[in-house]
C-alpha cells in the first residue's frame, strides 16, 4: 500500500497578515484547527508540518513538539525543496499539499481528491469549484521528485506545483470538481478581513468539528459574512 502523507506549510513570515498561522480562532490558534481538520481524512497515513529554518519560525516547531505533531524544517523561498525534503524524510509515497492558512480545509474533500488520485493514477490531482480555501492537491513522490529536479525557476518554485500545471502537456491532471461552482466564496486567510470572516464561523461552532456542508448551511442564515473579504482580491500565482 502507498504511504500518503500530507504536508501543510507554514510559516510566520506572510506579507498581509503576519503571524496569521497563530491567529486565535475559538481559543486555539489556526494552524492547530488546520493540523486538527487534516487529520480527520481517514486516507492519510500521517500529516506533517511543514516550516522553515528561520528563527522566527521557532515557535511552530514548538507549538508541534507541544501537540506531538511530527515536524520539518527546510528553505523559507524554494518552497519546493522544503517539500521534497520532509516528504523524503516521512518516506511518502503520495504527497498531499495543504496550506497552513486554510483553517476551513474539509477532511471529506481533501479524502476525495486522495481517492479519485488513487482510482485514475494522474500525474497531479487538485480541487476544483469548492470555496477557496478547500484547496488539496495531490501527487506522487515520483511526480515531486520529477519537479524538484527539473523546475529552475525560483518564482515557481515558491509555490511547489506551478511547473505541473504550467506544462499540462507533460504531465496528466485530473481536476476533483465540485458539481456547484463556489469558488466565488472566500474561505482562506490572507488578510484582517479574512480573519474575522473566519472567526464568525469558529465563534458560531466553538470547535473544529463542523463540516464544509455545515458551513455552507450556516452562510445561507448570515449572506452577509460572506462581504465581510468579498472584495479582497487573491494574490496571482506565478
Amino acid at each position: 500500500m502507498a504511504r500518503i502523507v500530507a504536508i501543510i506549510q507554514a510559516h510566520m513570515g506572510s506579507t498581509r497578515l503576519p503571524g496569521k498561522v497563530l491567529k486565535d480562532l475559538a481559543g486555539k490558534p489556526m494552524l492547530a484547527r488546520v493540523v486538527n481538520r487534516v487529520r480527520r481524512a481517514k486516507l492519510l497515513d500521517e500529516v506533517v508540518v511543514a516550516t522553515t529554518t528561520k528563527p522566527r519560525d521557532d515557535v511552530l516547531v514548538d507549538l508541534c513538539k507541544s501537540e506531538g505533531w511530527p515536524w520539518f524544517r527546510g528553505s523559507e523561498e524554494d518552497v519546493l525543496d522544503r517539500y521534497y525534503r520532509a516528504a523524503k524524510q516521512f518516506s511518502a509515497d503520495v504527497v498531499v499539499r495543504i496550506t497552513s492558512d486554510c483553517p476551513l480545509i474539509e477532511p471529506e474533500v481533501t479524502d476525495l481528491v486522495i481517492k479519485e488520485f488513487i482510482e485514475t493514477k494522474p500525474d497531479y490531482a487538485h480541487t476544483r469549484n469548492y470555496p477557496r480555501g478547500l484547496d488539496t492537491e495531490v501527487f506522487s513522490f515520483d511526480v515531486l521528485e520529477r519537479i524538484w529536479n527539473e523546475d529552475k525557476n525560483p518564482a515557481w518554485r515558491e509555490h511547489v506545483t506551478p511547473y505541473i500545471y504550467r506544462h499540462p502537456e507533460k504531465f496528466s491532471i485530473k481536476a476533483v470538481c465540485n458539481d456547484e461552482d463556489l469558488s466565488f466564496m472566500r474561505w482562506t486567510v490572507d488578510t484582517q478581513e479574512d480573519l474575522e470572516f473566519v472567526r464568525r464561523i469558529y465563534d458560531h461552532f466553538g470547535h473544529d468539528l463542523f463540516s464544509w456542508r455545515e458551513v455552507l448551511d450556516l452562510l445561507k442564515e448570515h449572506p452577509e459574512w460572506l462581504e465581510i473579504n468579498k472584495h479582497i482580491v487573491q494574490k496571482t500565482l506565478p
